[in-house]
């Protein structure tokens, strides 16, 4: 689990080394001649960044904060019942803000592969700096084979993930002491009083700028609480604390120190480190390590969208397991695509790993401070001392807002850009889930309660139906509108009859003893309540198989019965309390073109029924 944790969780800030220490002493240097105490400065501040914000925040204090084992921003809101929070409670606010930081790593998403394939290209630029033309076309070229592998599912590469970043971070750790070697005084950097000292003799722009370029180095640090739930609290924090700190440091302190000796090479101190005989096999390692890097957050943002449809913040889509064996192998296509168009348009668009750093940190830096806050919460709520929560979270919640203000100076060299997509995501996520909520109204406004149907199914009904239909219902009570619709136009029932619903619970796991309610309305009408966790997938004919074989429900033959599926269409209307009505709009875009009901509930094609209904909202 620990080798696994390498390449998923570390491949991110692993990469790291390959931009963050060149930004950071460019921003020191300021357009002049890089100081010794300025590259001591710089070095100080990442080693201390990677102290406080990745060893002691994120892997000793926020990996307490699961979820049953599960971790991330959608972790914490179920932690925090903010779900069904009433509107307008601090709880529904703590929904709008986790939708932000939810919103934000889309954002990551898309700049973390432009960056890292790019940062690995340019490594080309060393030995020939007549390559330059081909950086970006080769850059694109891979990225494009990355997304399009998507589809055929990325086992073979997970199960190599590990040994190869293995190898990787040694290589981080050989570089680094060779550099080192050359000048142990950069040794000196361990104390956090350089970087300190460093930081108030600049003016506070370059200080400022050299926080956001250092800030780099912790970048992709996230993951390790948005992946706790694939490889546990322990392996994540031994990949940590045994192989990745130690090897950064090095390599870290490696580039330093030669940048003491030859301050001339801060276009690339991380190739410069090499040999000259090995720079292209360092290229080739390179572009490698990123690219499970970026492999690494593409799989995050599908994990994410999962459980954000799961929860009702998004959109059904459809969604592909490509594997049964192996963790986190789902390909969701449309996401693939709109996240593979913003990173391909990053890269054409800044065109360098340097312009692109100014677009990667600012989403990041608010994301840790969201996570930061909600995991306080979280403690509090667990019963911990409010004082000591304040205290303890407050000292990292300033920090966080220490870098997320040194990122922001770069809002207009490129830090709008990850914001734009993160924005727009966490609108479409906020329209959907209040759009959401004014559908369930006009139903439930619609719905007849269980008195009316057993009143029709004694009295009312002319015959019964020979077999089975199930009937799939949005609320564990009152009468789906399939059914009412069915009854209505053809004035009979099936002799059996099942209401099915299924619940997402704000657990990440629901196991199968635990998985269905059935409750007998009157003999012949059932309704069955199906739960899943946020991480399950939620299948309805699964769900009927293992009701069946735990005895609960006799007699039926899942072969021979009919699905029933409503099917809406949403009519905004101006004369309807709701949201604004082109927002209205927007959600009837949205709705008419998600996944239809029965494919994401694996309700087999070919047994299905559906009835068409209006709602205005």
């Amino acid at each position: 689990m620990t080798m696994g944790a390498l390449g998923v969780v570390y491949g991110d800030i692993g990469t790291s080394p390959l931009y963050a220490l060149k930004e950071a002493a460019k921003a020191a240097a300021h357009g002049g001649t890089l100081s010794h105490d300025a590259v001591l400065g710089v070095a100080s501040l990442i080693l201390w960044a990677l102290l406080l914000i990745i060893s002691l925040k994120y892997a000793l204090l926020i990996l307490r904060a699961d979820n049953r084992g599960e971790g991330g921003i959608v972790a914490l809101l179920a932690l925090l019942h903010a779900r069904h929070a009433q509107p307008g409670t601090w709880r529904a606010h703590l929904l709008v803000v986790g939708l932000i930081g939810a919103a934000l790593l889309y954002g990551d998403g898309a700049i973390t592969p432009a960056i890292s394939v790019l940062s690995a290209i340019e490594g080309l630029k060393v030995d020939a700096p007549s390559l330059a033309p081909v950086v970006v076309p080769l850059t694109v070229a891979i990225l494009i084979g990355l997304f399009m592998m998507q589809k055929r599912g990325t086992g073979f590469i997970g199960r190599i993930f590990g040994p190869v970043m293995l190898a990787w971070f040694v290589v981080l750790a050989a570089l680094g002491i060779h550099g080192i070697v050359k000048a142990p005084g950069v040794l000196a950097a361990l104390s956090p009083l350089y970087a300190f000292e460093f930081l108030i003799h600049q003016d506070f722009h370059i200080s400022f700028g050299i926080l956001g370029a250092a800030f780099l180095a912790v970048t992709g640090g996230e993951a390790m609480y948005a992946d706790m739930g694939h490889f546990g609290r322990l392996p994540i924090r031994l990949a940590w604390f045994a192989i990745c700190l130690p090897a950064l440091v090095l390599n870290y302190f490696g580039q330093a120190a030669l940048l003491i000796t030859d301050p001339t090479m801060i276009e690339n101190p991380f190739f410069q480190l090499c040999p000259d005989a090995l720079h292209y096999l360092l290229v080739a390692f390179s572009t490698v390590a990123t690219v499970i890097a970026s492999q690494a957050i593409i799989s995050g943002v599908f994990s994410l969208t999962q459980q954000s449809i799961q929860l009702g913040f998004l959109p059904r889509m459809q969604i592909r397991h490509t594997t049964s064996d192996a963790i986190g192998q789902i390909y969701v296509p449309l996401v693939n695509w709109l996240l593979a168009a913003a990173t391909l348009g990053a890269v054409l668009s800044f065109g360098s790993s340097d312009a692109l750093a100014g677009a990667y940190g600012i989403a990041v830096s608010l994301l840790m401070a969201i996570t930061t806050l909600l995991a306080a919460l979280v403690a509090i709520q667990w019963g911990f001392s409010p004082w000591l929560v304040v205290a303890v979270n407050g000292f990292f919640f300033v920090i966080d807002l220490i870098f997320f203000s040194a990122n922001s100076i770069k809002l207009f060299e490129g830090g709008w850009f990850p914001l734009l997509l993160a924005g727009l995501v966490a609108f479409l996520m906020l329209t959907w889930r209040a759009g959401v909520k004014l559908v369930e109204a006009a139903r439930a406004r619609l719905r007849q309660p269980e008195e009316d149907l057993i009143e029709t199914a004694v009295n009312k009904c002319h015959a019964r139906l020979p077999g089975t239909a199930v009937y799939l219902a949005s609320a564990p009570r009152g009468v789906p509108l399939a059914l009412t619709q069915f009854v209505r136009h053809n004035r009979v029932l099936h002799e059996r009859v099942l209401l099915v619903t299924v619940l997402i619970e704000e657990s990440p796991h629901i196991a199968d003893e635990e998985r269905a309610e059935v409750i007998e309305i009157i003999p012949g009408i059932t309704r069955i309540i199906l739960h899943y966790g946020f991480m399950q997938n939620p299948t309805i004919y699964e769900g009927l198989q293992l009701v069946c074989r735990q005895g609960k429900l006799a007699g039926i033959d899942l072969s021979e019965i009919t699905y029933y599926v409503g099917r809406e269409t949403i009519i905004p209307r101006e004369d309807v309390p709701g949201m604004w009505v082109w927002r209205e709009g927007v959600f009837a875009f949205l709705q008419r073109n998600a996944e239809r009901s029965a494919a994401f509930f694996g309700v087999p094609t070919k047994q299905v029924v559906e009835f068409g209904t209006e709602l205005e909202i």
